[in-house]
Formats: C-alpha cells, sequence, structure tokens
C-alpha cells in the first residue's frame, strides 16, 4: 500500500513539474528558452513531457483552426481590395512614368519660364498692394494741405486754423518722415521763426532805443516821456519794426482771436518770450573783462523790451502792463545780481566809471518805457563804494610814485614865470619870498604841489560817477568829503608813513618831510573851499561831512619828529661806541676827547638843519638830543665793565663834558646832574654834599648817593691797587679811611632813603 501512495505522488509532482514548463516555454522569449528546454532533458520523464507537449500543441492548432474560420470572410475581402489597389497602384506608376518623361524632355523648360513669370506677377502685386496703402494714407494729408492752402489764399482763416490743427495733430505725425511732409512743417514754422528772428536781433534793436535816448540827452536833455522817446528817429538807425517782421505775430493773433482761442496763443507766446527772457538775462562768464561785454548785455536786454513794448502798443492786449512788470521785475533783479557780481571783478577806475554810464543810460532808456529803474541806481550807490576803492588803489600808485620819485630838497625858483606856475599849482603865499630876488627857493619840496595836485584829481575823479545819478549837492558832496577823507586818512597815510618808516631815510629827508607837512595842512581850508565850489554845500551846513583826514599830516609830522628823535639818538649812539677812555690814567689829557668833538660838529650841523623846523620841533629835538647823550655818558662812567677808575679818567671825563658846554651848545641844562657829579669826586667835597643831603638848595641835589657809592667803591679798589694818593703817603690811611667813612655814610643815605 506504501509503493502506489509513493509512485501516485511522484506522478503528480512530474505532472506538475512539465505543466510548469509548459508555461514557461509558452510564456518566455526563445532567446532565454534554453534553460528551460535543458530541464526537460535532464529529467528521467521526458517521453511523458513529449506527449504532453504533442497534447498541448494539439489544442492551440484546433484553437487557431477556430480562430481562422471566425476570420475567414474577413481575410477574404481584404485580398479583394487588395486586388483592386494594385491595379490603381500600376496606372499611378505609369503617370508618374510618362510625368518623369516629359520633365526629362522640352516641356521642363517651359514649366521654368512659367514660374519665373509667376513670382514676378506676386512681387508686382505685392507692390502694388504697399503703394496703394502708402497713397491711402498719404492722400488725405495732401487733401488737407491743398485744402489749407485755397483757404489761407482766400482769407478763410477759420476753417483754415482747423484743419491746420487737425493736419498738425492727426495726419502729420503719421507721415513724417515723407520729405512733402517736412516741406509742409517749415512753411507753417512762420511763428518760430518770427521768435527767432527777435532773439537774433535783440541786440541790435536794443542799440537802436539807447543811441536814440543817448542823442536825445545831449541834445534835448532829460525828461522826455516814452511816446516822445519812440518817436525820435535817427538818420540811418532802423527801428524794431525794421529788423524784424511782425506779421506773423499779427496773423496768428487773429485767427486765434477770430476761433475764441485767443487766451491759447497769449499763454503760449508769453511762455516762450520768457524763455528766451532767461537766455537773455544769463550773461556772459568774462562780461567783466571789456566794456563791450557789459555793453552787448545791455543792448540785448534792451532790445528784448523794446519788442514787448512795440507788441504792446500794436496788438491791443497780446501782453499787458501787469504781465511787462512782472517780466521787467524778474529782469531787474537777474541783471542786478549779474553787474553785482561781474562789477566786483573790475579793478580800474576807468572802466568801473565806463560801466557806470553804461547802467545809467541804460536805466534812463528803459524808464523811457515806463520801466521802474530805481534798484539800478541804488545799485550804483554800491558801484560808487567800490569805484571809490578803485580809485584809491589807483592814487596810492601816484602817491608812492611822487614820494620815492622826491629829492626832499626845498623847490630852487630861478625866474618870475616859474614861480607863478608853482603858485599856481599850490596855494602858497609867503610876502618875505615873495621879496627875495631870484633865484631863490621855496620851504617845501616838489612832492607838496604835486600831491595837492593829485588830490584835486581825485576829486574831480570822485564827481564824475556822481554826475546823472540825480542826487542832490548835499548827497554829492557828502560823497566827494568821505572819499576824499579815506583818501588822506588811509591812503596818502600809508604811504606817508612807509616812507619816514624807510631804512635809509635821513635827518635831512626827515626834516623837509616835517615841513612839507606842515605846509599840506595849512593848505586844507584851500581843499575845503575846491569841494565847496564844485558842489555848492557850505561846508558849515548841517549834516554837511567834515573834512578831517586833514589830520593825517599832523599824525605824519609826528612820526618823523619821533624818527627824527631816534634817529638823531642812533647817531649818537653810533659816536659813543668811538669813545676810548683809560679809567686807569694818573693823568688827564690835554684835550677833550676826539670822539666828542667830532659828534659836537655833527651836532652843530644838524641843528643848523632844525632851523627850519618849527620852534617847538626844534627845541624839542635839540633837548632831546641832550638829554639822551648826558645819559649815555653817564652810563659810560657806570657800566660794569669798568671796575676801577682812577682821579685822572674822571678829570679827563670831565674835560669831554665842558666841552660840550664850551661849545656853547644847548647842553646846559641836561648836563646839570654828570657836571654835579664830577664837580663832588674832583673836588673831593663829600662833607658839604653829606651835609646838605634832601634839602631843596643842596649843591649837589642831582647827585644820587646810589650812583655816588658806585663811583667811590671803583675809586676806592684802585687806590688799593695803584695807590692813587701816592703823594699823600703819610697821610694814606687817613686817606682810605675817610673813604671807607664816606662809603658807610652812603649806605646810611640809601638804606634810609628806601626805608
Amino acid at each position: 500500500m506504501e509503493r502506489p501512495k509513493m509512485a501516485e505522488l511522484e506522478s503528480l509532482e512530474t505532472a506538475a513539474e512539465h505543466e510548469r514548463i509548459l508555461r514557461e516555454i509558452e510564456s518566455t522569449d526563445t532567446a532565454c528558452i534554453g534553460p528551460t528546454l535543458r530541464s526537460v532533458y535532464d529529467g528521467e520523464e521526458h517521453g511523458r513531457f513529449m506527449e504532453k507537449l504533442e497534447a498541448r500543441i494539439r489544442n492551440h492548432d484546433r484553437e487557431i483552426e477556430k480562430l481562422c474560420n471566425f476570420h475567414y470572410q474577413g481575410f477574404v475581402d481584404s485580398i479583394t481590395e487588395l486586388l483592386k489597389v494594385r491595379a490603381e497602384a500600376q496606372k499611378l506608376k505609369n503617370q508618374v512614368t510618362d510625368t518623369n518623361r516629359k520633365l526629362q524632355q522640352n516641356e521642363g523648360k517651359e514649366l521654368l519660364v512659367a514660374l519665373e513669370e509667376l513670382r514676378q506677377c506676386r512681387l508686382q502685386q505685392r507692390n502694388i498692394s504697399a503703394t496703394v496703402d502708402k497713397l491711402t494714407l498719404c492722400l488725405p494729408v495732401l487733401e488737407m494741405y491743398s485744402k489749407l492752402r485755397e483757404q489761407m489764399k482766400s482769407k478763410r482763416h477759420y476753417p483754415a486754423l482747423k484743419t491746420l490743427e487737425h493736419l498738425e495733430q492727426t495726419f502729420l505725425p503719421q507721415v513724417s518722415h515723407y520729405r512733402f511732409c517736412q516741406a509742409m512743417v517749415r512753411s507753417m514754422a512762420d511763428l518760430k521763426d518770427f521768435l527767432e528772428s527777435i532773439r537774433k536781433h535783440s541786440e541790435r534793436i536794443g542799440e537802436t532805443p539807447s543811441a536814440r535816448w543817448a542823442w536825445d540827452l545831449r541834445v534835448w536833455g532829460r525828461g522826455w516821456g516814452s511816446s516822445v522817446l519812440r518817436e525820435l528817429s535817427l538818420p540811418q538807425v532802423p527801428g524794431a519794426q525794421e529788423l524784424v517782421d511782425f506779421s506773423p505775430v499779427y496773423r496768428c493773433l487773429h485767427i486765434y482771436s477770430v476761433l475764441g482761442a485767443r487766451e491759447t496763443f497769449e499763454s503760449y507766446y508769453r511762455k516762450q518770450r520768457r524763455k528766451q527772457a532767461r537766455l537773455v538775462l544769463q550773461p556772459p562768464s568774462n562780461m567783466h573783462e571789456t566794456l563791450e561785454g557789459y555793453r552787448r548785455y545791455f543792448h540785448q536786454i534792451v532790445g528784448f523790451f523794446v519788442v514787448e513794448d512795440h507788441i504792446l502798443h500794436t496788438t491791443q492786449g497780446l501782453v499787458s502792463r501787469a504781465y511787462l512788470d512782472e517780466l521787467w521785475e524778474m529782469a531787474l533783479s537777474k541783471t542786478i545780481a549779474a553787474l553785482r557780481t561781474h562789477s566786483s571783478y573790475c579793478s580800474d577806475p576807468s572802466l568801473v566809471l565806463d560801466l557806470k554810464n553804461l547802467i545809467v543810460l541804460f536805466a534812463d532808456t528803459l524808464q523811457g518805457y515806463g520801466f521802474p529803474v530805481n534798484q539800478l541806481f541804488e545799485m550804483l550807490l554800491e558801484i560808487q563804494d567800490q569805484y571809490s576803492e578803485t580809485l584809491l588803489k589807483k592814487w596810492a600808485g601816484v602817491f608812492r610814485n611822487i614820494l620815492d620819485s622826491d629829492n626832499y630838497s626845498p623847490i630852487p625858483v630861478s625866474n618870475e614865470e616859474v614861480y607863478k606856475k608853482i603858485v599856481g599849482q599850490f596855494p602858497f603865499q609867503d610876502a618875505e619870498l615873495e621879496k627875495q630876488p631870484f633865484p631863490k627857493k621855496f620851504p617845501f619840496s616838489e612832492f607838496v604841489p604835486r600831491v595837492f595836485g593829485q588830490i584835486q584829481e581825485f576829486i574831480h575823479a570822485c564827481l564824475k560817477f556822481s554826475e546823472d545819478l540825480h542826487l542832490s549837492s548835499t548827497e554829492v558832496d557828502d560823497m566827494i568829503r568821505k572819499s576824499t577823507n579815506l583818501l588822506l586818512t588811509r591812503t596818502l597815510s600809508n604811504c606817508l608813513q612807509n616812507v619816514i618808516k624807510r631804512k635809509n631815510v635821513g635827518l635831512t629827508e626827515l626834516v623837509q618831510i616835517i615841513i612839507n607837512t606842515t605846509h599840506l595842512e595849512k593848505s586844507c581850508r584851500f581843499l575845503e573851499e575846491f569841494i565847496t565850489n564844485i558842489t555848492n554845500v557850505l561846508p558849515d551846513t548841517v549834516h554837511t561831512t567834515k573834512l578831517y583826514g586833514t589830520t593825517t599830516f599832523k599824525d605824519a609830522r609826528h612820526a618823523a619828529e619821533e624818527e627824527i628823535y631816534t634817529n638823531l639818538n642812533q647817531k649818537i649812539d653810533q659816536f659813543l661806541q668811538l669813545a676810548d677812555y683809560d679809567w686807569l690814567a694818573p693823568e688827564p689829557g690835554s684835550r677833550a676827547s676826539d670822539y666828542l668833538v667830532d659828534l659836537i660838529g655833527f651836532l652843530r650841523s644838524t641843528f643848523a638843519v632844525f632851523t627850519h623846523l618849527p620852534g617847538k620841533v626844534a627845541q624839542t629835538a635839540c633837548m632831546s638830543a641832550c638829554k639822551h647823550l648826558s645819559t649815555s655818558l653817564l652810563q659810560l662812567l657806570l657800566e660794569a665793565e669798568v671796575r676801577q677808575l682812577t682821579l685822572g679818567a674822571l678829570q679827563q671825563f670831565n674835560l669831554d663834558v665842558e666841552e660840550c658846554e664850551r661849545k656853547r651848545t644847548p647842553f646846559q641844562t641836561p648836563f646839570v646832574f654828570p657836571f654835579q657829579l664830577l664837580d663832588l669826586f674832583i673836588q673831593w667835597d663829600w662833607s658839604t654834599y653829606l651835609a646838605d643831603y634832601g634839602q631843596p638848595t643842596c649843591k649837589y641835589l642831582r647827585v644820587n648817593p646810589t650812583t655816588a657809592l658806585v663811583l667811590l667803591e671803583k675809586m676806592r679798589d684802585t687806590s688799593r691797587k695803584n695807590n692813587v694818593f701816592a703823594q699823600f703817603r703819610k697821610n694814606e690811611r687817613d686817606k682810605q679811611k675817610l673813604i671807607d667813612t664816606v662809603a658807610k655814610q652812603l649806605r646810611g643815605l640809601i638804606n634810609s632813603h628806601h626805608s
């Protein structure tokens, strides 16, 4: 029972394996079926597998047969259709072969010709279509332009304006690249041409009324109104209407007025003119370099407003007076700002004066057209200050040249003609000098009449600027006096001070400067009269500026006097540097020292020059020199380097001091102090000095105990070492004791004085 069961199990496993292999054969690609077949032959039951395989094939054949039987009729129909297609394909093949044969022969060339003709036809067709499109676009423009020309020709302004507006806004932008369109645009630019023409001729237009106004001022004087000014004419001087064709403005204004759009045109015109005004008012960067630059700038501005004035009076409202006033206010502010900037660069007074004349002419011209110009005249007062500064700089150079070229010697006069010439240049009167025979000399040098004349020239130059400024006499007088004061106190004063302080200036030159400034100070009243005669304003009038600049000459004279004192003291110091005393000399010499004799000779010759100075100046100079000499001589005795001093040296020193007194120079008063000191030591009169010290009637009132002690100490050292009192040997000890006693008493006086 066990074996049959196992056989049955093995049979089932084999059958399942065979079924698996069959499924793999059916479903596996033929390229990969090798392993499956190998498993069949490796098994022991391949015979039985072959049987199952045959059975499976038979089943599939039966299924194929059933399928074919099911689709047989469709297959037959397909074969029938295919046979029909074969017949049509043969027919098509025959046609293609025939066509190819024909193309290979002459008929192909004819086809190429036909194709080229077709291409040309299509190209012409496209060109015609494009031309039609362009003509369709341009024909309305041309028709409208032709219509516009007819309307303008027939003076039909209203429809012409409508046509023009339609052309400009709608059609012309579409065809703007065509030449005929550009020609039409140019033909419609009359107004723009007018504006450009105005700008181009603004300078020439402005030059015309300026020239007329200047001519009017010269011939008729001031006071003409704008209406009269417009009627003035100069030979061969064209007006604005001759230089510019105003018809485009009138024509456009008429058209817009008819259309009821006058305000639109007025707004456009004013807007364009404002733009041009800003360009006109912009000055060139180098305008300040030449007068011509200012002149062209003014002419352009005048030309601009002359055109506007012409439009104002010929168009009845295209521009209004309010519009012009507003435009002028803007122009005035910009013009004044430009003039302030550029005039500040001017350093030549002639150019500043010419500029002032141009501004006056510019202001008067526009005032003649009804424009307010007060601000221009106010600005001229600012330029007046600058003009004064340029004059001061110019006259500083003039004064420097005069002072540097002067010989600082009295002017010699050889005859009456020369005398009258100089008196005519400078107001000088001296009865004694007039009585003297020729040749003779003025007390002052040449720079006096030259400086006086230049001051008058300066006043005339100041007066030139005040002309035509509509100033009162008081204002002109005030301006001239202020400027003259500046000339004297600043310009001339600096020049004089520089001359006085020069290193190489001598005493003779300083004396002459004092004399010159004295005469110039006296002549200031004639300058007052000179200004009064010009302005007709008396100096004592209330609010009149005083000519206080005359103090310049006093200050210069005082500076020269101080310089004389300093110079003279320096000369004395130079002589004293030559002093060579032998402070240990046992005996004095027979005469005064050589250096002192030379010094006294120098002082005597110098004081002779001082005789031309005023009394106080000469006396002060002499006193100053004597006092300085006295102090310097005493300082020689008191120098620390002089440690020892003999009686013989003091006696020699006393000879020099006596020489000063003997020459009868005014030295007595300043030399009282060294005289008393020397007498005290030479006479050895200590008992009197010590007894009377402190009393007002003391004989040696000017001898200071400190100074006496210093000299005594120097003599005591000499007595010890050199035995100055050897001739009194028996009294030597007593003498030394006396010196010690005097020194002790002097110290007591000094201590009591300080306590």
